[in-house]
């Protein structure tokens, strides 16, 4: 098993559109969206979790459990602000939908690990601090669908 670090490969993107019913976005629909990675100095979230239903019996004392429904984790990415463009203050203002996709092994046409989000953003604030630090932005996502996992990147044109 080749292991890797996140940090150098993992890109995320946001893509203003998406026409496939399945989230399996098009060469064109990446390039025409926004490759976020660059500014990005935290992820949060991004997860899909379930709620599972304790199922008691009589006839024991322990407690199994069954699936239940599944829900996204509260989602975020945190960026650094930029000082003369406020691209991550408009592409991303509070209301914007689209979609998040997350290419965990890197933007590599036929590779495997394309994640997709349908997202709305809850909210974009910057966040103001006296440290000794880079001025930062949180935006907060909504997963308002299903997402698709482990998908296959798209072939370049």
């Amino acid at each position: 098993m080749a292991r890797f670090n996140r940090k150098g490969v993992t890109q995320i993107h946001f893509l203003p559109t998406i026409a496939d019913a399945n989230l399996l976005p098009t060469r064109a629909e990446i390039t025409g969206g926004n490759n976020l990675t660059q500014g990005i100095h935290t992820i949060d979230g991004w997860t899909l979790e379930n709620q599972a239903i304790e199922t008691p019996d009589m006839a024991s004392t322990f407690v199994p459990k069954i699936d239940g429904d599944d829900s996204a984790a509260d989602s975020s990415l945190g960026f650094y602000e930029d000082n003369t463009l406020d691209d991550i203050e408009t592409d991303l203002a509070k209301g914007t939908t689209g979609y998040i996709a997350i290419f965990s092994k890197g933007d590599v046409p036929a590779g495997k690990g394309l994640d997709v989000y349908p997202v709305k953003v809850a909210s974009n604030s910057k966040q103001y601090s006296a440290d000794n630090e880079a001025a930062k932005i949180l935006v907060q996502f909504v997963i308002t669908d299903r997402p698709a996992f482990n998908q296959t990147v798209p072939a370049a044109v």
